[in-house]
């Protein structure tokens, strides 16, 4: 067993789940999963952040926009770093040079922004895919529609999303409440899918995980393609998606090989005509953390 992995998957489940609960999951003791969490999080090879849903915030577009430079994309990327919209950012290898996935209110907004994209210095051309459901997504909580919020929560989400495992009695410190009450409240926002509170790995050729980009193409809108992605070990995300590619995927594996052997499962699917792969070389940003200030102001 990869501890590592194993570990991080369970955080990505539940990134709250107590040190006593990962312990019997993985079947180790607490001392050896307590310590090797404080080492991940110290060293940045995880992020236990809350994100609050997409829809809760209005963010109804979901896009991803592979980019083509015309020479080095540092500029670029920087470009899109400081992009609000823009909740990922990485250098890749393949057909195109970057990829950004980006959430906005409307179609109009995503049009805008593309305008801007094109007309950064540097880029060549672009190409969009708009997700038109999640199937699988460690930052997509399904939020119902009948939650809202107060000044309290809005602060308890600030603090989340810095560090999803802050501690009940410390963020009760912060907002002035018991740490069961907090608890009550934390459990609601949870419940009712304003937040998903889970692990983000450091990934990319410098990192101990790889990261690969696919495109499918089906020769009919095929459900068990679908529920492949949704349950695949090694899939982080997965949409049926708009445009050049019917679904697309996110393969996370610790080696070549092992993203090789991904690969050549999903190309096995029966109902898959087509894919298209581009690997990950550096994930420049991952950032799920948003301001609820203008909703307060709404």
């Amino acid at each position: 067993m990869d501890f590592d992995a194993e570990l991080i998957r369970a955080l990505q489940e539940d990134g709250r789940a107590s040190i006593r609960s990962l312990a019997l999951h993985l079947g180790q003791s607490r001392a050896a999963v307590a310590a090797r969490l404080r080492t991940m999080l110290d060293d940045r090879t995880v992020r236990v952040v809350a994100a609050v849903d997409p829809v809760f915030l209005g963010q109804h577009v979901l896009a991803h926009v592979s980019i083509r430079t015309d020479g080095t994309v540092e500029a670029v990327a920087e470009h899109l770093r400081d992009m609000h919209e823009t909740v990922l950012v990485s250098a890749v290898g393949g057909s195109h040079d970057l990829v950004t996935e980006v959430r906005l209110g409307s179609m109009e907004e995503l049009h805008d922004l593309l305008a801007q994209i094109r007309a950064i210095t540097g880029v060549l051309d672009i190409n969009t895919i708009i997700y038109s459901t999640v199937v699988k997504g460690f930052f997509v909580s399904e939020y119902h529609g009948d939650v809202t919020l107060d000044g309290i929560d809005e602060a308890l989400i600030e603090q989340l999303q810095t560090d999803g495992r802050t501690s009940f009695r410390a963020l009760g410190e912060a907002v002035r409440l018991s740490p069961s009450a907090v608890a009550t409240r934390v459990q609601r926002l949870i419940d009712g899918g304003v937040i998903k509170i889970s692990a983000v790995e450091a990934r990319g050729l410098a990192h101990r995980q790889l990261s690969m980009g696919v495109g499918l193409n089906l020769d009919h809108d095929d459900e068990s393609v679908i529920e492949a992605l949704r349950t695949g070990r090694g899939v982080d995300f997965a949409a049926r998606t708009l445009g050049r590619f019917d679904a697309v995927a996110t393969l996370v594996e610790p080696s070549a090989g092992a993203l090789y052997a991904s690969l050549e499962r999903l190309r096995a699917l029966p109902g898959v005509t087509r894919i298209e792969a581009w690997l990950h070389l550096a994930v420049l940003k991952e950032d799920y953390a948003r301001t609820l200030r203008p909703l307060r102001t709404e």
